[in-house]
């Protein structure tokens, strides 16, 4: 994935071979070709991270309405044709006669044009009827067929895609090419520009069949990337070795075996939770203090670097917005991490809960999201090694008896120094909650975090999740549906029904505050990094409720020209089966993902 993101750079579109044999894996991605550089960059490493849902299985295939990717273990490049093609129909508006005419001989033109001139074309078609309907279509092969295959691929693509009718839009998925008809511009300029903005679409449906390997380590070369990351950390350096050694005679060494004990030899009936770097269980120590135990997923040996990162960073700050850190063990068999206990663990088992969302009225989520904030101003501006989080979600936001907030989970954070703009570093977090700029070019500032808050903060007031694979509608991303009620004055309308089921005595006041936490949320979430405010600025926007805010500007992978409120959704005709032993159908925001 890496090689053929170097491809991408300098020319739309790249393959990679990587090992051979049983061991070899092959992979593809392409931007369609109307996109500019900027937005083909973000694209495709969007793609990246959708990719990985596919393992364990042996390959896989994710259409975004601006790239494509494919990764086997076999080679698929001379490939057409498969038996997931298929046509994915509307967005639950059917159209006269007068459009289907139109977009029926747009399509084939468009086709014919594709065919003729390397395999790519699009199309503006204007009616001439008096409803002054228009038709907008692409076509687009991959740069590895050969002009006959190409040629084979978008005939079939148009038949599929003139199925569509009447629905005012169609797409064609094919092994090979991509063809879609809208009756709203979907188009880009094809002109250079400084935005990052991709219009991803809003369909998105996995499919995984059966066939899957023994373990995923020949899946794709995405995986052998991460692996030889891994094997790079797993070597350390000499330093790192050094500091983990430090810890086994300081005061913040555990014995093992006091842990095992105190876990009830990691009993499954403690464990409290399972986060990106490892399991948490719930541990009494002799003298009946109670305290939370994170099992990393590798040993000491193997992720040193890891483990000390965490152990080093939560070590230097201390505040009350953040999760303690008593000790940690690292001569045992395993790397374990001795946090403070927090007896009402995360915030996601609250917010997303229909019984337990109950207890947090709006006072409590504003008390959760200030303390949050407060964290977050410690982290990037006071303590003495200034910290990026990377991965701010509900479920890394702890809360104590009196639901108070801490942030957890430190295992991604990095340190910066103050005379630095970024840092360039490998892509880690959580997808649905990292900054464009981030997921696009692995620089990292404290305004990814920024990011993330704001997206924590959508969660909170709409007690929806944002994590794409987690939706089952094929409606925007959280983000871009709270902005568009935003700017068409019907926040209300996504508030969490929870909410309201409270008695408040000043609900005007409520109203005002919650609609305020969404402007700064949007503000958060702008696509631009530079245009979102400090952590310090959010909060002082959160305390001064009577100072005007700005406008925020759209988030990212926002579409201008379609503002309406529909939600796109497939033909019944091409619903995919949920009783299938073949198919399972899950939601990945602006995504088609194929795993076979």
């Amino acid at each position: 994935m890496a090689n053929i993101s170097d491809q991408i750079k300098t020319k739309g579109y790249g393959q990679a071979i990587v090992g051979t044999g049983p061991d070899g894996n092959y992979g593809y991605g392409q931007c369609y070709g109307d996109l500019s550089s900027l937005d083909c960059t973000l694209c495709y490493a969007e793609a990246r991270t959708v990719l990985p849902q596919c393992y364990p299985y042996n390959g896989g295939m994710v259409f975004l309405d601006g790239c494509f990717m494919r990764a086997e273990n076999y080679s698929f490049f001379d490939e057409f044709t498969g038996p997931n093609d298929k046509a994915v129909c509307g967005n639950s508006t059917q159209k006269g006669q007068n459009f289907q005419d139109l977009a029926t001989k747009a399509v084939l033109d468009t086709t014919a044009a594709a065919i003729r001139d390397g395999g790519y074309a699009k199309a503006e078609v204007k009616g001439l009827s008096s409803r002054n309907e228009s038709v907008y279509v692409l076509a687009d092969c991959w740069k590895i067929l050969n002009p006959s295959s190409c040629k084979a691929c978008l005939q079939e693509a148009s038949a599929l895609t003139v199925g569509c009718m009447p629905w005012s839009e169609g797409r064609a998925l094919k092994t090979g090419c991509f063809m879609r008809y809208s009756d709203i511009d979907f188009l880009n300029k094809e002109q250079t520009t400084e935005s990052l903005k991709v219009s991803p679409g809003v369909l998105v449906i996995s499919i995984l069949s059966s066939l899957a390997v023994v373990g995923v380590g020949v899946v794709v070369g995405m995986y052998i990337w991460r692996r030889r990351r891994i094997q790079r950390k797993r070597r350390g350096s000499d330093n790192t070795a050094k500091m983990v050694k430090s810890l086994v005679n300081s005061s913040l060494n555990f014995k093992y075996s006091t842990l095992e004990k105190a876990t009830g030899s990691f009993n499954n009936a403690n464990k409290l939770g399972q986060g990106g770097f490892g399991t948490v269980y719930k541990g009494v120590l002799g003298d009946g203090r109670e305290i939370a135990v994170k099992r990393l997923f590798f040993n000491n040996k193997h992720r040193a670097a890891d483990f000390y990162n965490e152990v080093h960073i939560i070590s230097c700050v201390e505040h009350k917005n953040l999760v303690r850190l008593l000790g940690c063990s690292c001569s045992g068999p395993e790397s374990l991490l001795v946090y403070e206990f927090l007896p009402n663990k995360s915030l996601d088992r609250f917010i997303f809960d229909p019984i337990r969302g109950m207890t947090l009225n709006w006072e409590k989520r504003f008390d959760i999201i200030t303390g949050t904030a407060e964290g977050l101003v410690y982290l990037h501006e006071n303590a003495k090694i200034r910290i990026i989080h990377r991965d701010i979600k509900c479920s890394n936001i702890l809360l104590d008896s009196k639901l108070r907030a801490k942030i957890a989970d430190f295992g991604l954070a990095r340190s910066f120094q103050e005379d630095k703009r970024h840092i360039s570093t490998a892509i880690a977090g959580t997808l649905g909650y990292m900054a464009p700029e981030y997921l696009a070019h692995g620089q990292l500032t404290e305004k990814a975090d920024v990011y993330s808050f704001g997206v924590l903060l959508i969660e909170i007031v709409t007690g929806r999740q944002n994590t794409r694979g987690k939706t089952s509608d094929y409606s925007d991303s959280l983000v871009t549906t709270v902005w568009k009620h935003f700017q068409l004055g019907r926040v209300e309308e996504i508030i969490d029904p929870k909410l309201t089921m409270h008695a408040y005595d000043n609900k005007k006041e409520i109203k005002e505050g919650i609609l305020r936490v969404v402007q700064v949320a949007l503000l958060c979430s702008q696509e631009v990094p530079s245009l979102r405010p400090s952590m310090s600025t959010i909060l002082h926007m959160l305390s001064q409720k009577d100072e005007l805010l700005p406008l925020p500007a759209n988030p990212p992978f926002m579409d201008e020209k379609r503002m309406e409120l529909n939600d796109f959704s497939e033909d019944q005709r091409y619903r995919f089966n949920a009783n299938s032993s073949h198919s399972v159908a899950t939601a990945f925001d602006g995504s088609l993902l194929y795993a076979r």
